[in-house]
């Protein structure tokens, strides 16, 4: 297979179509001007062979490779070669009856690249087979040997030579395929086994079910027939029974109608004796009225008597309460006044204090004036009589001393006057103050007898506040403790955000379907109605469970179906019905052939080592009723595959040994398992809530508190 001619149409500096014929089948050289578009027929037909490196063919992209890039008018660059296929032997594969094979290659700017052979439209993979099959692999690095590739071809090791003759040969096409199959097949074995792992954990336990639900259904059909059956015998009865009825039923009537004609004569007679009676009853009662018309009337005014000292009685209950409530209006107003009182008191005993003190500073300077005078006579007889010293004990003549001391006696005269005037009116003072003070007197003791009453009110609230057991100081040790629940509180519920971020699958969030819902309805995520019982088993025990341990349990499928309508989950959920729910669970007789393979500590019924509420039974059985836990691999196998037992079995670290010939297991995240975890978040849960509820009982105590201090304490009283 050779060229036999080249068309090219709006490829680079092909505007216009350009046919290009004369090809030699063993050997061309294109030659011409520099410019005149040379390299532009090997371009083209490295284009047509669907080379993947454009840098061969100097351009960046496919729209390169259009005349001017599109901007002449020009949008689409084709390239057909003709191919001479008249040798049959180097035919390509499924073209042996073609003498010509004509490929077609067209870019479109903006559009789409495609393949035409023979003017049918093919697809990249067909053309690729169809050059790789006559040894044309265009993106062979070998295939175009430019300037310093032979010298790299001569240096090539053997794979490198090895690999070029394959392409030559053609049978790299092929080694690539069988490369490209062979992936296909491990990707199709790894879906073949996801498939079958579906269909023996899913599709074959719910064709279990379903073959139960038949054989459930074809019962209740049996059951039914019988029921209609013997519905229509008891029907039959009814009628039989009420035929008898019906006869016996005429015959009762007749006598009953016998009856009423007699029972109407009778009724006639007693409608006469009636009219008599009634005619007897209005004479008599003519009589009474005559008889008792005169003592009907005392009792009225007897009445009427009674009632007009009732009203005066009234009106003069009505005027005590309000006399009642004008003392009660005095009452606070001199309570008030008693306090303005009891202020001015204070202020005018202060008064006196300081007019006492100017007394008896006054009296004080006139005493020792008094003893100044004393000594000033004395001085003066002593002065008679003769010299005498002075008082800095120099001698001084009779006539010096009596000019002395007579100006010290003037001195003290008017020091005496000035003090005999303020001791005048000082006392004049006191006695104004002494009458002020005998009439505040009667005041006082009407406020001294005010202040006793409040100290007796005071006394007895206190009584009454140690009857309510007010301690002082507890309200602050309280307040202190509320402070620390509270900065547990922000730290536990931080401590079970961060544990409930690591699981985020285990946040089940819904919103109330309807009004007056009753949440117990909805028990849950399952991994959160679980316990495990040792904490070694949680990593088996997850695997058995597998993504049903994320499955939200209800009381019935009507709770499910308005959970997924209008709960507005945040996520896909599936539902287990307690009420619909169907499990298959062990038989106590392959259990037991276990425990005596192995050992009863060695294997243990996955359902036997979770802990549930009674009432979650079936959704339990669902998950672990059908598989066993063993502690070891070999265990685990010798147990799963014996004939006696053949029950799926998994190991402590999560292998699994299918009976069906599935085996799972290797190394698993060194994280620490859902379960596991769940343990210590449920303590953080325990804490959370016990804190919270011992909170919420600390606000209640000191509510009451609040209550006590504000029903029972004084206060502030006004007088």
């Amino acid at each position: 297979m050779h060229i036999k001619s080249i068309i090219l149409e709006g490829f680079k500096s092909y505007a216009q179509r350009t046919e290009i014929n004369g090809f030699d089948p063993l050997f061309n050289a294109i030659t011409g001007l520099n410019g005149s578009g040379k390299s532009n027929i090997l371009d083209s037909i490295c284009f047509l062979l669907g080379i993947s490196n454009l840098s061969q063919v100097r351009a960046a992209n496919l729209q390169d490779l259009v005349y001017k890039n599109g901007q002449a008018g020009i949008t689409k660059a084709t390239v057909s070669i003709t191919f001479d296929n008249a040798n049959k032997s180097q035919s390509p594969l499924g073209f042996e009856t073609h003498d010509e094979i004509t490929v077609t290659r067209q870019v479109v700017i903006g559009g789409r690249n495609k393949y035409l052979i023979n003017g049918v439209n093919a697809n990249n993979t067909r053309v690729q087979d169809l050059f790789c099959s006559v040894g044309l692999n265009v993106n062979n690095p070998h295939f175009l040997i430019m300037q310093g590739r032979i010298t790299k071809v001569l240096n090539m090791k053997p794979p490198e030579i090895l690999a070029m003759i394959e392409e030559a040969a053609g049978t790299r096409m092929y080694e690539c395929k069988k490369i490209s199959a062979q992936k296909t097949i491990e990707k199709k074995e790894a879906k073949l086994k996801e498939i079958q792992t579906i269909l023996d954990e899913e599709i074959t336990p719910t064709m279990q079910k379903l073959k139960e639900e038949r054989s459930s259904y074809l019962e209740y059909q049996k059951l039914m027939r019988e029921i209609e059956h013997l519905s229509r015998l008891y029907v039959a009865w009814l009628f039989v029974c009420a035929e008898e009825t019906k006869v016996k039923s005429a015959e009762d009537l007749k006598a009953m109608q016998d009856s009423i004609t007699q029972l109407q004569a009778n009724m006639a007679d007693n409608e006469n004796k009636v009219q008599e009676l009634s005619a007897q009853i209005q004479e008599l009662q003519k009589k009474r009225d005559q008889e008792v018309g005169g003592v009907l009337k005392g009792l009225e005014e007897t009445l009427s008597e009674v009632q007009r000292v009732d009203a005066k009685a009234q009106s003069a209950v009505d005027m005590k309460k309000q006399n009642l409530a004008e003392e009660t209006k005095k009452r606070k107003e001199l309570v008030k006044s008693m306090a303005e009182d009891k202020k001015i008191l204070g202020v005018k005993e202060a008064e006196v204090s300081k007019v006492a003190e100017k007394l008896s500073a006054l009296q004080e300077e006139g005493q020792k004036d008094s003893a100044a005078l004393e000594a000033a006579q004395c001085h003066f007889k002593a002065v008679s009589a003769g010299l005498s010293t002075n008082e800095d004990g120099e001698e001084a003549t009779l006539a010096g001393q009596m000019m002395t001391c007579k100006n010290d006696i003037s001195k003290a005269d008017t020091e005496a006057k000035q003090a005999q005037m303020k001791l005048k009116h000082a006392q004049q003072e006191l006695k104004a103050k002494q009458t002020e003070v005998k009439k505040m007197d009667s005041g006082y003791k009407k406020d001294q007898e005010a202040f006793n009453t409040v100290k007796k009110n005071k006394e007895k609230l206190e009584a009454d506040m140690g009857k309510l057991q007010y301690q002082d100081g507890k309200e602050e040790g309280l307040l202190d403790r509320k402070r620390q629940l509270n900065r547990e509180v922000t730290t536990l519920r931080n401590t079970y955000e961060s544990l409930m971020s690591r699981f985020p699958n285990l946040r089940f969030d819904y919103s109330d379907p309807e009004r007056d819902w009753d949440r117990s309805r909805v028990k849950g995520l399952l991994a959160n109605l679980i316990t495990v019982s040792d904490v070694c088993y949680s990593t088996g025990l997850e695997v058995v469970a597998g993504g049903k341990l994320y499955n939200v349990v209800v009381d019935t499928e009507v709770t499910g179906k308005k959970l997924l309508e209008k709960g507005e989950l945040k996520r896909r959920y599936t539902i287990i019905p307690l009420n619909k729910i169907s499990a298959r669970t062990l038989n106590a007789s392959v259990v037991n052939t276990a425990k005596s393979l192995v050992g009863e500590q060695n294997v243990h019924t996955a359902l036997s080592l979770v802990g549930y509420e009674a009432d979650l039974r079936k959704a339990m059985e669902y998950v672990f009723g059908s598989t066993l836990v063993g502690d070891t691999l070999d265990n685990a196998k010798r147990v799963a595959f014996d004939k006696r037992v053949m029950t799926k079995t998994v190991t402590l670290g999560g292998d699994v040994f299918d009976p069906q010939g599935t085996l799972s297991g290797g190394a698993r995240s060194q994280s620490a398992s859902v379960l596991s975890s769940l343990q210590e978040l449920r303590e953080v849960q325990d804490s959370l809530s016990s804190t919270e509820t011992e909170l919420q009982a600390l606000d209640k105590q000191l509510s009451g508190l609040k209550g006590t201090a504000e029903s029972g304490c004084p206060g502030t009283f006004t007088m």
